[in-house]
């Protein structure tokens, strides 16, 4: 029991403050891009002649841009407004919760580079797929035409860009505490206190029907890829397979409860059933892809 508890503490503050630094970091660098990166500047760029290249834009400027829903969407909305091609917007909003830079360097970190990688390209042709195929089913017409209020990072500041970056940095990191300290207290736990033949006895499974049922839970658990990665990596160490914790992540963190009341707010209700389908599938196949490679 001693051990157990010594094991709890250690791996606590390892990770606890492992990922402090990471968030710090990469927060502030994220910071000064999107100041070079304006909504404006966006939206003049998907906005180009060439179609094709608009949709790996759309993926890309995802990938950099917003951390969460509360942003994702209200800017989406402004593209949509400004008459940005909707494929490429929709490669937006797929890409902008699920491949964030911290979302991508925690993953590096937790479970590996290879992990990160796979994720990285995998996702990528994902979103990329998921704008085209909307655009082919007409799902243009489903939109309302409205606008939502949001704390998108596109706001006015005032002081110099380093300044602005640590600002930036601490006002992404201050409301992530209460998460980052829970999944890393649950991560430690399981390192601690779980035995590895438990996880493997219930939850190692890693064949398409553990991972479909990962990638459906993880919708209502609405669990933030802030809690879940270290958790994640908990599991995984435990003898999780490492495809059904992905496809749980993708499933908690690509189509949040949060975030499907504020696109019901922008779409109507045949939006939203393929938009929820598009991230179970992309949940499901990025999973049995994870397994497959890895």
């Amino acid at each position: 029991m001693t051990d157990s508890i010594l094991e709890f503490i250690k791996t606590f503050f390892m990770l606890f403050f492992e990922l402090l630094a990471l968030f710090i970091v990469v927060s502030f660098i994220v910071s000064l891009i999107q100041q070079v990166i304006s909504e404006e500047k966006i939206k003049k760029i998907l906005s180009r002649p060439n179609k094709a290249v608009n949709y790996l834009l759309g993926t890309l400027f995802g990938a950099i841009t917003p951390f969460c829903s509360c942003s994702t969407i209200p800017i989406l909305a402004g593209l949509l407004n400004s008459k940005v091609p909707f494929g490429p917007s929709m490669s937006f909003l797929i890409a902008s919760p699920l491949m964030n830079p911290v979302m991508i360097f925690m993953l590096w970190a937790l479970l590996g580079w290879e992990i990160a990688l796979v994720y990285f390209i995998v996702l990528s042709i994902f979103s990329i797929l998921t704008g085209l195929i909307f655009s082919k089913l007409n799902l243009a017409g489903t939109y309302k035409g409205v606008t939502v209020k949001g704390d998108g990072f596109f706001s006015n500041k005032q002081g110099s860009r380093v300044k602005q970056a640590l600002n930036d940095a601490w006002a992404f990191l201050y409301p992530m505490l209460p998460y980052l300290f829970i999944g890393v207290f649950i991560g430690a736990f399981i390192y601690g206190f779980v035995p590895a033949e438990f996880i493997t006895k219930y939850a190692s499974g890693d064949g398409i029907f553990s991972i479909m049922i990962a990638s459906v839970i993880g919708i209502p658990m609405y669990i933030r890829p802030e809690t879940m990665l270290p958790i994640a990596e908990a599991l995984v160490s435990k003898g999780m397979s490492m495809g059904t914790v992905i496809a749980l992540v993708i499933g908690g963190a690509g189509a949040s409860i949060p975030e499907v009341v504020m696109l019901s707010k922008l779409f109507k209700k045949k939006f939203l059933v393929a938009f929820i389908s598009a991230i179970l599938i992309v949940a499901i196949g990025t999973g049995l892809i994870v397994n497959l490679i890895i």
